[in-house]
């Protein structure tokens, strides 16, 4: 007798009655919100298994690439310019300043903390004025259609809760990430590619890489089938995706029926959820094994297109390789890629390694949104590219005029969004002269989901998920605003 088997029976008349009084309810009240959600002025129609049969009102994007760069890009170095800092090299950090702030313990027994201004040349681009780093020279040349947040700020100042924080809108593992909260909302738009892909892009320069745990791109307690697809660099690039020798096509069919079959019992007996989940995914995987190896192969792409992502894209596992494959992607109806690029965790050495990681992903990143335009693409795709935090403007460890190190940092960070309905142009937010405290317009993680979300056309108040007697929703109990100024 199952686990299951054993509760039914367990069960009071009352507790009976009252259950199914509850699910009738439900029933009643899933088909009232459903009548009313197809009555949404100005709604959209969704993909296939969508729990929102329309949007909230008219969707901006219907993809979304997020380039997520592990480990904290440092603001100062890339985007966020302070030339006054040049006055103040190797001059402490004034506490007015730091306000005591919360260091980590790889900088808090520092008996300085000595100011490293950026030493990298910064230039004026586009229309909008953006100041850009010398290392981002093909980033630099889209300014204008690119929408800027320098006034980012987090909660956590560690990498596993910073970035489970970024995704998942909790330090706290275990919960949905917004990739996963895309697919269950939203749903597919082709019923042979997973909804949502992951891909982890290798770095030029390995000196110090993070762990990236899989839970970043788990369904928490969303339906298992919202989970990322993760799409690996060398070899299938899903695992199994090849029948074992011997095995062919109409075998693997017959055995699929077999086991659908016994899965359905188990289902009817149980009701677990999960085994419906378990006959989905088996499904999806028979039809990724015809669509998948087709597209993950890049040698029908024309030499113009590998041009435009420069030298590396026809290295597998490479950032340019791994954003062209998101391309492709989103090309053939994937709703949500995720892409992760590792190594900007720059603790010491950043002038010999900061060029190495703004190489790997500068051309590419502009390569990504010329290649959306000329594919018609990018209107309807949001894409998004930052780290989990920013970095100190006081050097951790040695400091030179050519060279020091930075400790990670809460309190302000930049990222940046282009196409799907971002304004592109926008330079939003400021920061103080030393790049340590926000001045202007404040973006909490909180705001840039519920941002992200209303360009998918989702009002996040409105996004929940049933889970332990809560409406559980991506942003959280606590106040998320929509950031205005930066929906075009």
């Amino acid at each position: 007798m199952t686990p299951f088997h054993q509760h039914a029976l367990a069960q009071t008349r009352r507790q009976f009655f009252a259950g199914t009084g509850f699910s009738l309810g439900t029933a009643a009240l899933s088909t009232l919100l459903g009548q009313t959600a197809r009555a949404l002025e100005g709604g959209t129609k969704t993909g296939l298994g969508a729990a929102l049969p329309e949007t909230h009102f008219p969707a901006k994007a219907k993809n979304v690439i997020y380039l997520h760069m592990v480990g904290g890009p440092a603001q100062m170095d890339l985007y966020d310019y302070k030339p006054k800092m040049r006055w103040f090299y190797n001059q402490d950090l004034p506490e007015g300043i730091r306000k005591g702030q919360r260091l980590t313990t790889m900088t808090s027994g520092q008996a300085r903390f000595p100011i490293a201004p950026s030493k990298y040349k910064f230039k004026q681009h586009g229309d909008c004025g953006m100041w850009v780093s010398e290392m981002l020279p093909h980033t630099a040349k889209m300014a204008d259609d690119l929408c800027f947040i320098r006034s980012m700020h987090t909660d956590a100042i560690n990498h596993e809760p910073a970035i489970t924080f970024m995704q998942t809108g909790n330090q706290v593992t275990g919960r949905p990430c917004l990739g996963a909260w895309a697919s269950y909302g939203l749903g597919s738009l082709n019923q042979n590619l997973p909804t949502f892909v992951v891909m982890v892009a290798k770095p030029s320069n390995e000196e110090q890489v993070q762990a990236i745990s899989a839970r970043l791109w788990q369904s928490g307690y969303l339906p298992g089938e919202h989970a990322a697809v993760s799409f690996r660099a060398a070899g299938d690039p899903i695992l199994y995706i090849n029948n074992p020798p011997g095995v062919t096509p109409d075998v693997r069919r017959k055995t699929l029926d077999g086991i659908g079959k016994l899965n359905q019992m188990t289902h009817d007996a149980t009701g677990d959820p999960e085994t419906l989940t378990r006959i989905k995914q088996y499904e999806m995987a028979f039809r990724m094994q015809a669509s998948v190896p087709e597209l993950a192969d890049l040698s029908k792409e024309d030499a113009r297109t590998f041009e435009l992502y420069g030298p590396d894209a026809k290295k597998p596992g490479t950032f340019a390789n791994t954003v062209l494959t998101a391309r492709r992607l989103v090309e053939k109806g994937v709703r949500f890629v995720q892409v992760y690029h590792n190594n900007w965790d720059h603790h010491g050495n950043l002038a010999g390694r900061m060029p190495d990681q703004c190489r790997d992903v500068d051309q590419p990143c502009w390569g990504l949104i010329q290649d959306l335009k000329r594919k018609g693409l990018f209107d309807s795709t949001l894409v998004v590219w930052g780290g989990e935090f920013g970095r100190t403007i006081y050097s951790q460890g040695g400091l030179s005029k050519t060279n020091y190190g930075r400790d990670h940092h809460p309190r302000c960070f930049t990222m940046w969004m282009a196409g799907g309905g971002a304004k592109g142009g926008t330079i939003h937010g400021e920061t103080d002269d030393f790049s340590y405290n926000i001045v202007r317009d404040p973006v909490s993680v909180h705001d840039f989901h519920a941002t992200v979300l209303n360009l998918l056309g989702i009002d996040h108040e409105r996004f929940t998920f049933r889970h332990q007697g809560l409406d559980q929703k991506l942003t959280g109990v606590e106040k998320a605003d929509i950031v205005k100024a930066l929906v075009g």
